[in-house]
């Protein structure tokens, strides 16, 4: 766990070159020299905010300080060299490769436009779609990338992750296609969406963690997180939990969407679907790696960040229980004092007076 650096006036760069010495295991790199690498298709009118949560994240990532080698992470946009893409808000961006061996990627992303410029691309942007689907490459659609998806055939038995706004154009063009307006993201197999906005950087961070490691998914946390004074930040959630790590990937994948889903927290079962297994598979995963059971795991991940939250702010036990996935602040305290044997307000006093 990285040691609490708060009450030093260095703390920040003391916690990014802890972060950038981090020797976290994590899937060695599939496509190439990096450990996550990252095609970009941008469609007409796209959104900045999408294209720079994910850059900015994978260049945080890549290097150590601020740097941005992408030397851990690299990534492209693709299409025609020399030629530019207009985003929705009237800034260009130049494309810098050829689009050619899809394999070369970890995953093929596409930004979407807005909805009235879909149609405006190149034959060639949907055929290298359909070739990396071919090739075994995973895609991601953000904002409306995944109506980009749906368009072209590639999101037949898949749930989407669509922006609320967008839910009903989802349902008028694709009546038969499943979708979801609540989520940060969903992965659906080889299938990632995305409703985009400030949710991209989540699934940036997610991506992170899982290909390059805890100690990159917790420096892009620190460098692209600005704490609030009310609801905690995902800083405040990874100074309390720890940047754990896990040689096993879908163990991994598993702690970090608890992580990320405290307040309401996912049934069992809807986790197992997100990465891709069954409920049974994952409570044998869990059992053989951490000897207890993903709910009785989860659980203990809440109530530590209950915890934390308790004795680092002075918020009161009622929030505190909300904030971390319980229904009313009595179930909070019952199991906090079976987890820590004190009570959560007997554990403040104590410190108060100490």
């Amino acid at each position: 766990m990285v040691e609490d650096l708060r009450h030093s006036p260095d703390a920040p760069d003391q916690l990014v070159s802890q972060l950038d010495q981090g020797q976290a295991r994590h899937p060695p790199p599939r496509r190439g020299a990096s450990e996550l690498s990252v095609g970009i298709l941008l469609w007409p009118r796209f959104p900045l905010l999408s294209l720079s949560g994910l850059t900015d994240a994978l260049r945080h990532a890549a290097d150590t300080g601020d740097q941005s080698r992408p030397i851990r992470c690299q990534w492209n946009v693709l299409g025609t060299p020399g030629q530019r893409v207009i985003s929705s808000g009237g800034l260009d961006v130049p494309i810098d490769s050829e689009l050619a061996d899809p394999q070369r990627f970890d995953y093929v992303v596409v930004i979407g436009g807005l909805l009235d410029s879909l149609e405006q691309v190149p034959k060639s942007y949907p055929a290298f779609l359909h070739d990396a689907v071919a090739a075994g490459v995973p895609l991601i659609g953000l904002c409306t990338g995944s109506f980009v998806l749906a368009r072209h055939g590639l999101m037949a038995g898949r749930t989407a992750c669509v922006h609320a706004y967008h839910a009903n154009d989802w349902k008028r063009l694709f009546p038969g296609l499943r979708f979801v307006s609540h989520n940060d993201f969903v992965i659906d197999g080889d299938r990632t969406t995305c409703a985009g906005g400030v949710s991209v950087i989540e699934l940036a961070i997610h991506l992170i963690g899982l290909h390059c490691g805890p100690d990159r998914a917790g420096k892009v946390v620190h460098q692209m997180t600005v704490a609030k004074s009310g609801a905690s930040s995902l800083v405040d959630r990874r100074k309390a939990l720890g940047y754990a790590s896990s040689s096993n990937r879908r163990l991994h994948e598993a702690i970090m969407l608890m992580e990320t889903h405290m307040a309401e927290p996912l049934e069992i079962e809807a986790l197992a679907r997100r990465i891709g297994t069954s409920k049974r598979q994952l409570e044998r995963l869990f059992l053989a790696e951490v000897s207890t059971s993903p709910a009785q795991f989860y659980r203990q991940v809440r109530l530590r960040f209950g915890r934390w939250l308790l004795v680092s702010s002075d918020r009161q036990i009622g929030e505190i229980a909300f904030e971390c996935g319980f229904a009313d602040d009595a179930h909070f305290i019952r199991l906090f004092q079976r987890q820590f044997g004190m009570a959560p307000g007997k554990l403040r006093k104590a410190l108060a007076s100490g």
